[in-house]
């Protein structure tokens, strides 16, 4: 803020700090006055569009950041943040280019690189990501969101050691970072040792962190406990650290039946598809989430002609934006779209999936919840093979409980929502797969485990593709794997899976919550 007048930096600080205390509406008007009263210098601007978007204006602060750039164009944080207001807008390309540029004026500044490497690696561009993350923690130690991101890119590399690292120096830093002990949990190929057990149970007794870290702490202190055999304890950990997150974001179960009886009903007579072919290239995994799907992905992108792109965001977002237009949620809307409609919202998918086709021919999605939209694909992507993957319903249920879920509320905070959620989805698979049996096919995990060849030959001919033997040696292929399960699939196939039987009584809740759900 050098050059503006004592008053307008006090203005920005006013305005900053009620946008940092969640007043938005009081830190407008300071903002607007230190632009006023200094029309020639960007700050004040850049904050007012800092704002701008935070209130959900993305637009207003574009404009807002390129009358900015009109006072300044070669400042490295307004392009930072133009970065951001175009990423909102749904531009990453060219938010990409903008962060590119902030990097090259001003390669000592961290947020940039930082903003760029968060979002290749969402992209899946993980070594670009790790680069670019490292370059932020050069030039910030301390930037613990940074070591954080570096330690998770590092993990879906298979870099394990590295990510330990990081995740070991965020804790230095902060010993009760929720999402750290999270990211060292997670590598369950590394198990935690008696000091992490105290050092956890350190943090928790403490009063002044923050619920966020504190559940992650129960499910890392959880899983430890079940790595060494003490099972009570571990069921006791994890009862805990879900009984406060589904306090903080409650999952409403009645209101995911009602979704799925619509579902059902809305996708019962569709179009008869304008080419039916389109789609071709795509092969969804979908199912419950630890039920094997980053499995049988890992077995697909170790053919010669599949890319695994792990779990895409797009057909929820494109499904997202037609209800927008509509101005009627999904799926409402389903009965009044016509086979046109259909063929656009297809290949705007496809479209946006492009670069997972850029060197092979096919690629895997695998977000387990796209089973949502199973109904509508022999609309509008008729050409593509859908995989349903299923394990045992305990051993599901269970490890749902088990893993903390970034996407708040959900139904794996609660055992009986867990048997609910399993249930309906299942029963919505079934209806959907009798419409399209060409189409969507169903495999279980443990038939995999136990046929490997057989299974795998079957998985192979269900998506069209031709055998080949590298698929029987997946856990050998080098790609990058986004999910909580990227050290377990670098591993052979193991049979010793099951972790629910240790737990003998104690999960006799959720054997009745599962029963009672048939």
């Amino acid at each position: 803020m050098a050059g503006l007048p004592p008053a307008v930096i006090e203005l920005v600080h006013a305005g900053a700090r009620a946008l940092r205390d969640g007043q938005p509406q009081r830190a407008e008007p300071l903002l607007l006055r230190a632009g006023a009263q200094a029309p020639s210098h960007p700050e004040p601007l850049r904050y007012l569009a800092i704002l701008q978007l935070h209130t959900r204006r993305a637009p207003m602060a574009m404009q807002t950041l390129q009358r900015a750039l009109t006072l300044t164009p070669d400042d490295a944080l307004l392009h930072c943040d133009l970065g951001t207001v175009q990423s909102a807008c749904g531009d990453i390309d060219t938010a990409l280019a903008s962060w590119h540029r902030a990097c090259k004026l001003e390669p000592a500044q961290p947020m940039p690189w930082f903003n760029l490497g968060r979002n290749l690696q969402q992209l899946g561009r993980t070594d670009e990501a790790i680069a670019a993350l490292r370059e932020a923690i050069t030039h910030a130690p301390d930037m613990l969101p940074a070591k954080i991101l570096l330690g998770d890119a590092l993990v879906h590399a298979g870099r394990f050691d590295e990510a330990v690292s990081q995740y070991r120096d965020a804790l230095r830093l902060q010993p009760a970072c929720g999402d750290a002990w999270r990211g060292l949990s997670n590598i369950k190929t590394r198990a935690l040792d008696t000091d992490d057990a105290r050092m956890l149970e350190t943090q928790l007794q403490r009063r002044d962190i923050a619920d966020s870290d504190r559940v992650a702490i129960g499910h890392a202190l959880g899983k430890l406990h079940e790595d060494q055999g003490r099972h009570a304890d571990a069921h006791a950990a994890f009862i805990a650290a879900n009984a406060l997150q589904k306090r903080l974001t409650p999952w409403s179960r009645q209101a995911f039946e009602q979704f799925v009886a619509r579902a059902l009903t809305a996708t019962e007579a569709l179009p008869a598809p304008i080419d039916a072919d389109l789609g071709r290239q795509v092969i969804f995994i979908v199912g419950q989430p630890r039920s094997g799907s980053t499995l049988f992905e890992q077995v697909l992108a170790a053919h010669p002609d599949v890319e695994g792109a792990s779990e895409l965001p797009y057909l929820g977002i494109v499904i997202q934006q037609e209800s927008i237009r509509r101005g009627v949620a999904y799926p409402q809307w389903v009965p009044q779209a016509t086979a046109a409609d259909w063929h656009r919202l297809g290949r705007d998918y496809l479209a946006r999936t492009a670069r997972w086709r850029a060197h092979k021919p096919r690629f895997t999605d695998k977000l387990p919840e796209n089973w949502k939209h199973a109904g509508i694909l022999r609309a509008m992507l008729p050409g593509a093979s859908v995989i349903e993957t299923r394990r045992d319903p305990l051993e599901t249920a269970w490890s749902c409980f088990k893993q903390q879920f970034y996407s708040q509320p959900h139904f794996g905070n609660d055992l009986g929502d867990i048997a609910a959620h399993i249930q309906g989805s299942e029963r919505a698979m079934d209806v959907f797969r009798g419409r399209a049996p060409a189409r969507i096919h169903l495999h279980r995990y443990e038939d995999l485990l136990a046929d490997p060849e057989s299974r795998i030959r079957a998985l192979l001919d269900d998506c069209g593709l031709r055998f080949d033997p590298a698929c029987l040696t997946s856990h050998e292929a080098r790609r990058n794997v986004r999910t909580a399960s990227a050290a377990q699939v670098r591993q052979p196939l193991r049979h010793d899976t099951a972790r629910a039987s240790a737990y003998g009584a104690l999960l006799d809740p959720l054997r009745a919550a599962l029963e009672q759900s048939r």
